[in-house]
């Protein structure tokens, strides 16, 4: 699409409903100056060639990319209005957009009846889905698992509730045998699974955690905010059952995804509540994460009074179910044009999950056959971790590990010429050794190679870009500073 004819639109839209209110005149307060217009916004536009360049596919590093035409457009023809979706005074127009995404999100979650809005951010909706936790089970506490999101031990600080620490299994995902453990101590009220950890894009055995919880009379929260739209690609193989020990890639016609991890997403739908951010791969801006709860009734957590807002309708505010008050009904506008145009299906924006999914696929095929280049451990989704091979046949030591991780970071991002972003995640040495077994820890830890694939465009650019990180791991080498091997 022609981005910059859409949003020509957008503003000619704009000022057409603009002039049916009648004329007035602008205020000298706001006037700018043309000359100092150029002058600044020419700076601003040379300041932002100073970022990354998150929109090629040579940036490989973070879960960053830019959002997509049509999220921009409608963005910036509803930014005009500016309107504010905590209450129908604010937003009426938005606010009905948001309850119609937000209906098609928990349709995708799978939930039969639910209560949920868009978030500023994936921080905000689990902050939210922790205090209807702490709510509902005053007096527990909330597990985590080790991989889980930071975020979560630092807003239990914040509600005043105290977080348990769930070792994970050697693939990165929360120990369902140390878990059940905890749990029948009795002092966990909550437990926190994550689908899509941020690090290696782990997805946690949800499907085995949520009839373990039940037991003990548990919650259980959903942290799908990277991983929640790969619901997409887990539909049961037709005529097939689902192997809960599988760990192989599923028939790639059928599900993008290993059968285990269908199984954990699917299971979202049994979840008391869950995150999920669109402004990851929902292909939004910045500014638009979910939250969804499954028992409408958890309302009344969030029940308050406010003398100068909720007086237009009768019907309820969105800012009477959320902890947060001001917030862009111009996000709720994007999804919702978004959605209009890659709806939440396999064959829409599943589409663009699936060409990132089979790129981690194909690139860690590479890796697993390159000389210069080591897996850490198979995607699971498309987060792909690997580090630079040991010279000859000597087993891999923590401390060169991190080392030349580090350091084809550095080379790729600082070449003057066929730059690459990567990134690099910190794991510990028991993380590693237990899947490397012969591996030299020489310390508590250590750096590998990080890539997040989910730019669909990864998928035609994969072969030069394995190339060139390649080219920089050789590099990194030993031998190839003189050093010999």
């Amino acid at each position: 699409m022609e981005l910059g004819y859409w949003l020509g639109r957008g503003v000619e839209a704009f000022q057409e409903w603009a002039r049916t209110y009648g004329e007035f005149a602008a205020h000298s307060a706001t006037a700018v100056d043309e000359a100092a217009c150029e002058v600044a916004f020419g700076e601003l536009t040379a300041r932002l060639r100073g970022s990354y360049p998150f929109f090629h596919p040579c940036y490989a590093g973070q879960m960053l990319k830019p959002p997509h035409p049509v999220a921009v457009a409608g963005y910036a023809a509803a930014m005009l209005v500016n309107s504010n979706n905590h209450a129908l005074d604010g937003g009426p127009a938005t606010s009905a957009m948001e309850e119609e995404v937000v209906e098609q999100l928990a349709v995708m979650a799978g939930f039969a009846v639910h209560l949920g809005h868009l978030t500023s951010s994936g921080t905000q909706a689990n902050l939210e889905a922790l205090f209807v936790a702490r709510e509902s089970r005053p007096g527990t506490g909330v597990a985590v698992s080790a991989e889980a999101h930071y975020t979560h031990a630092r807003m239990c600080h914040l509600l005043g509730v105290p977080v348990f620490t769930v070792p994970v299994d050697a693939r990165g995902r929360m120990d369902v045998g140390e878990l059940d453990r905890l749990l029948s101590a009795g002092a966990v009220g909550t437990v926190v699974v994550t689908t899509g950890t941020t690090a290696l894009g782990a997805v946690d055995p949800l499907h085995r955690i949520v009839p373990l919880a039940r037991r003990y009379g548990v919650r259980v929260h959903a942290d799908a905010a990277y991983g929640g739209f790969f619901r997409l690609l887990a539909d049961e193989k037709a005529g097939g059952e689902i192997d809960d020990e599988a760990d192989g890639e599923a028939d790639g016609e059928q599900s993008p995804v290993a059968p285990e991890t269908g199984a954990a997403l699917r299971a979202i739908a049994q979840c008391d509540s869950v995150a999920i951010d669109p402004h990851k791969h929902g292909l939004q801006p910045y500014g638009c994460g979910a939250v969804l709860f499954g028992d409408p009734d958890v309302a009344r957590f969030f029940r308050h009074d406010s003398p100068y807002t909720y007086f237009t309708s009768h019907r309820p505010h969105l800012g009477e179910i959320s902890l947060e008050c001001s917030r862009s009904g111009a996000a709720a506008a994007a999804l919702w044009l978004t959605l209009k145009l890659l709806p939440l299906t396999p064959g829409g924006l599943g589409a663009v999950l699936a060409a990132g999914r089979r790129a981690a696929v194909r690139w860690a095929e590479l890796i697993s056959a390159s000389p210069y280049l080591e897996p850490y451990q198979p995607p699971e989704l498309d987060i792909v971790t690997y580090y630079p091979a040991t010279p000859g046949s000597s087993p891999p030591r923590l401390s060169r590990v991190g080392v030349a991780s580090k350091e084809v970071m550095h080379r790729g991002m600082n070449a003057k010429e066929d730059p690459v972003f990567l990134s690099v995640a910190r794991v510990t040495a028991g993380g590693f050794t237990a899947r490397h077994a012969g591996a030299v820890a020489d310390g508590d830890d250590t750096h590998v190679l990080r890539s997040v694939l989910m730019k669909p465009e990864s998928e035609p650019y994969l072969e030069r870009l394995h190339q060139r990180v390649e080219q920089l791991a050789k590099e990194s080498l030993p031998a190839s500073r003189g050093c010999g091997r």
